[in-house]
Formats: structure tokens, sequence, C-alpha cells
């Protein structure tokens, strides 16, 4: 948001005003590799600065619980029609607030109780906190186990799932990672939990623009239900969305309102139905396929650099670097990078012998800067600048000088 294009805030909130400023700056100089964050169109924006933040809409289009929600009903029918559409899903339910609500949705409306069993990826594996860790509602509501990846090829080890799945008889088996960038396989997922009688739940947040354009294998129509966020590759708006199939429909939907939620913000689900719209557009799966090539091009000079790629390489939009070969900590390589005006977070690999706050890798995405415009020469170009950053954490010597190569880049692309 241009705050210049705001005089009221300006006027009213000065403080407020130069925090939203200072963001913009920030946003606009980085380099933004954050594999969750993206950069969302004007038209999205606007949707969600709309007067549908106004709006009471408890319940449903055409069954609210207030009047006068004629046109909120309009937005969200336009974005469960585009979602079903752009995912081929029978039932699509789009007031989740985040990826986090629609996974406890889905616990509901999949007839969990307290104590009941789940089996999800081990989040020190590249998993999520709400499959299942200890710290977390699902952790804490349900007696949850985890699965992990094999050594060898720090892909899952179906192996372990169906040894757990055996012996734990979980009645929800999740699927989906926020760290993992190998391509996600989701028929053996399916045939151990029919073997155990459990249903199952696909997180797929962070590859949803990747599943939707059809450069990565869809779990609809394999799970039974499926869920995501809105926001990072899928490049709309901070919010969550739950795809199912019609028979447990009315499971999802009652688990969402009055389950989990009261009233949905109907200026979100705005912006979900432009962004949806976007995504049906056949630009998109070019963009897509840009994000994917950005991310093997850029993990290929970082391996150059003499680090490793935790499984081999990419698949999708992430790469996750070992920095053991280095003796590098993912803490002291975000912090320097954030000097030099890249983005990353520190991230743990799988068997990570440091400690989650300290941890042994750095998780890198590209759908940001693709989002800009960048391509693979602009790739390999931040693939060297953060290659040549791991040789000067301690003398810090470079610093200056990459930091200049970086903002040179920044400059030459503008923020959507």
């Amino acid at each position: 948001m241009q705050v210049l294009d705001h005089p009221t805030l300006i006027m009213q909130d000065p403080e407020l005003a130069a925090a939203i400023a200072g963001e913009e700056k920030r946003q606009r100089d980085n380099l933004e590799l954050i594999a969750s964050e993206n950069y969302v169109s004007r038209a999205v924006r606007e949707a969600m600065a709309c007067v549908m933040t106004n709006k009471y809409a408890e319940g449903y289009p055409g069954r609210r619980y207030y009047g006068g929600c004629e046109w909120v009903d309009v937005a969200e029918t336009a974005a469960i029609d585009r979602a079903k559409r752009l995912f081929g899903a029978e039932h699509a339910n789009v007031q989740p607030h985040s990826g986090a609500q629609a996974n406890t949705a889905v616990f509901m409306a999949a007839g969990l109780t307290a104590g009941d069993g789940i089996l999800g990826l081990a989040l020190s594996h590249g998993g999520h906190l709400t499959h299942g860790h200890k710290v977390t509602l699902s952790g804490k509501f349900f007696s949850s186990v985890a699965y992990g990846v094999r050594r060898d090829s720090e892909t899952i080890d179906f192996d372990e799932v169906r040894t757990a799945a055996r012996e734990h008889k979980p009645k929800l088996i999740i699927a989906g990672a926020s760290a993992y960038p190998r391509r996600m396989e989701y028929a053996p997922f399916r045939e151990i939990a029919d073997e155990v009688g459990a249903k199952l739940l696909v997180d797929m947040a962070h590859i949803a623009g990747l599943v939707a354009t059809g450069l990565h294998p869809s779990p609809v129509g394999i799970a039974d239900f499926v869920t995501t966020t809105t926001h990072k590759t899928l490049r709309g708006p901070r919010g969550g969305l739950i795809l199912s199939n019609v028979a447990d429909a009315q499971a999802v939907d009652k688990a969402v309102f009055p389950g989990i939620q009261g009233g949905p913000m109907m200026h979100t689900i705005a912006a979900k139905a432009v962004a949806f719209g976007e995504a049906l557009a056949p630009g998109f799966k070019e963009y897509q396929q840009r994000v994917i090539d950005n991310a093997r091009v850029m993990g290929e000079e970082l391996m150059r650099a003499g680090v490793r790629l935790v499984g081999g390489g990419t698949d999708t939009h992430l790469l996750l670097v070992d920095l053991t070969p280095k003796s590098l900590t993912g803490k002291a390589v975000e912090e320097y990078l954030d000097r030099i005006r890249i983005t990353v977070n520190k991230n743990a690999i799988p068997f990570d012998p440091q400690k989650p706050a300290v941890t042994s890798g750095i998780r890198i995405g590209t759908p940001a800067v693709t989002s800009r415009g960048m391509g693979v020469d602009e790739a390999r170009e931040i693939g060297k600048i953060i290659g040549e950053a791991l040789t000067d954490i301690e003398a810090c010597v470079k610093q200056d000088a990459l930091r200049a190569r970086a903002a040179e880049l920044a400059a030459r692309f503008e923020v959507p």
C-alpha cells in the first residue's frame, strides 16, 4: 500500500503510517526469499481494503444469520465457485482465517475427539506445527505420533508411516509439509489410511499454486480433506481454504462455523475470490513454472558454493539448505543475509544437531522474487550473492559490496 495515497492515516495516526511506510520500503528494498511469502496484486489489495470489512455475515451464502448480506453472498459464492474450478474439487469452504484454522476445522469435520490419534510429518523433518506438534492444539488435544524422512534420500519414509499407522491406529493421517523440497506422493498415504481405517488430510499450503496449475500432483480426489493457505504460491491474501467431497461438505461447513469461527472476514474472502480468478488465468501457470525454474538454478549456484541441498535439490518453489559443510548455523546466516537485504529464515534440517532456535539450515523460496519479474539470470545472481556471503560470515568484509549487488537487483524490479 502506498501510504502517500492515504493522507487520512498520516493525519490521524502518524505512528502507524510510519510503520506501514517502513514495511513498504523494506519489501521494496529487500530480496524476499521466505518460502511462505509472496506479493499480492493491486487488485487483491484493493479487495482487502474494501467496505466488506464492515459486514457481519455469520453462516453461508443464502443461509446467513444477519440481514443485508446480498452483496457479500455474491463475493463468497464467487470465491467458492472459483476455488472449486481451480482445483477440480466438489466442495470448497473459503471462510477459514488461516491454514491453522483450516486444519483445526478438519479435525472436527473428521470426527476427532480429545485423545484420538493423528499421524503427521515431524516438524523437525519439514512438517508443520499444526500437524501434531506438542506445543499446539493438535498435539495437546490429540494423541499425536510423527513420522519422518529417510536418512539416505531425505524423502518421506513410507515404511515408517505404515509401521506407525499399524501400531497406533490413528483416526487421521496428515500429509503435507512446510519445508519439504521434493514432490509429495499421495497414493501411498491413501493406501495406508485405507488399511488402518483412517481419514486422510493433505495440507498443500506451500504448493497450492503449483497444484492449481498442474505442475505438482494434486491431492484432490485422493485425500478426504485438502487444506491450504491462500497466500504463498497461490499469491492471494493471508487466509485458509478447505476442499472436500460432497459427502463431507456439511461436516466441513459446520466445523468452520459455528465449530471454530464466528463471522467470516468478508473483505478477505472477496480478496480470495480475486486471487482465485487470477490463478485461473493462463499466465498463472507461466508464473509457477518460473518459480520452479528460479528455485532450481538458485539451488545450483548454492551447491557450487559448497553447501548441500536437503533431498538433493528441489521439485518445488523452495530449497532447504544444509549449512553444515560450511560449519555455519542457520541463525548466523539469516542474520548476515538480513544485513545485506536478503530475507530468509533459519530452518531445521532432518536429524539436525542444532537447537530449533539456531538450526543447521536455511529455507529459501522463490515465489516473491518471481512475482517481481525476476528470472533465471537474477536467480543465479542471488545464488551467487548468498554463496559469497557464506564465506564472509565471520570477517564481514564483503557486506557493503554484497548489499550493493542485492540493492541493484531490487531497484530493477518493482514490487507488484
